[in-house]
């Protein structure tokens, strides 16, 4: 059965649809969990508001564009500081939600890796251990770097440069489920791999010895992560060298939904979606093979009190 939470919300639903053009419209990056976590957003307003969301794809950049614009009204899982910078472009027009989860990325490796001496970033610069990534029979070792599109991986990109390992294996940029089916392949295989990763995920569920390499820590001093926007030598001129600073999870909304939507305006505010929550429906979609639709009304049905404290 699915939640309703009408009667507190009666009062407040005096609002004109018309006025909301398209009623709610999120956007869906891709990656696994965000899928679940835009198809909650949807049911939650749809069941408890009376309005429509249509959930429509898109690259970070597009969504936070379609933000500034009124097209799009919500971005259900922004990562920061990978997205920094496109919060800072649009802060005029969207505001962050304060419950924030946090999270941690970077280089992991598996366990043949680390007991050929992969342990340290450093080790990527050594050719023969690097040599050990080869999957492709080219001589040179492979590292997925993360999705075309992703701003971490313009970042690893630019740490691969500072720390030159870019000159002794091949950067790779994939969908993120074709390079963990070829993590699985080498694990199958017992065959060393390396790759970004982060977490919460459900790759350290299916697979718990992945390892984050060691890196130099975090400066915050120090920390420059250009984009090619911003610095058309940007692989030179970053400062990256170094762990990713702390990083974490939140949804964005359009500030305009106050206006026009006051309870969808209250209801990003207060949603709180924790790490365990992410890692599950990315293990539900990836592993298990559901519908993101249908995780996202499991669980809502069986987090009736979370919900309904959103809805305050």
């Amino acid at each position: 059965m699915q939640l309703k939470i009408a009667t507190a919300l009666a009062t407040t639903l005096a609002f004109s649809t018309a006025s909301f053009a398209q009623d709610v419209v999120v956007g869906v990056p891709n990656w696994p969990s965000v899928t679940v976590t835009a198809n909650v957003i949807k049911q939650v307003v749809e069941t408890n508001m009376g309005l429509k969301v249509e959930l429509q794809t898109g690259t970070n950049p597009v969504i936070f564009e379609a933000l500034d614009k009124g097209s799009m009204h919500i971005h259900p899982e922004v990562w920061l500081p990978n997205q920094q910078g496109l919060v800072d472009q649009f802060a005029a027009k969207i505001e962050l939600n304060s419950n924030s989860t946090s999270a941690v990325q970077g280089i992991c490796v598996n366990q043949a890796a680390l007991d050929a001496g992969i342990v340290d970033i450093s080790d990527l610069t050594d050719p023969t251990k690097a040599a050990l990534l080869d999957s492709d029979g080219n001589g040179k070792g492979e590292v997925f770097i993360g999705a075309t599109g992703w701003a971490s991986t313009t970042v690893e990109k630019a740490k691969a440069h500072g720390y030159g390992y870019d000159l002794v294996v091949d950067l790779v940029e994939l969908d993120e489920g074709v390079a963990y089916s070829q993590l699985d392949t080498a694990i199958a295989g017992a065959k060393p791999w390396a790759g970004f990763c982060y977490k919460p995920h459900h790759l350290f569920t299916v697979h718990p010895e992945m390892t984050f390499l060691t890196e130099p820590a975090y400066d915050a001093a120090k920390w420059n992560a250009l984009t090619p926007e911003e610095d058309a030598d940007y692989l030179a001129n970053s400062n990256v060298t170094m762990a990713w600073p702390p990083a974490f999870i939140q949804p964005v909304f359009a500030k305009d939904i106050e206006a026009n939507a006051p309870q969808v305006a209250a209801l990003m505010r207060n949603i709180d979606i924790t790490a365990d929550d992410l890692g599950a429906f990315s293990y539900s979609v990836v592993i298990d093979g559901k519908d993101a639709g249908a995780v996202a009304a499991e669980w809502i049905t069986a987090n009736p009190d979370r919900v309904a404290a959103w809805l305050k």
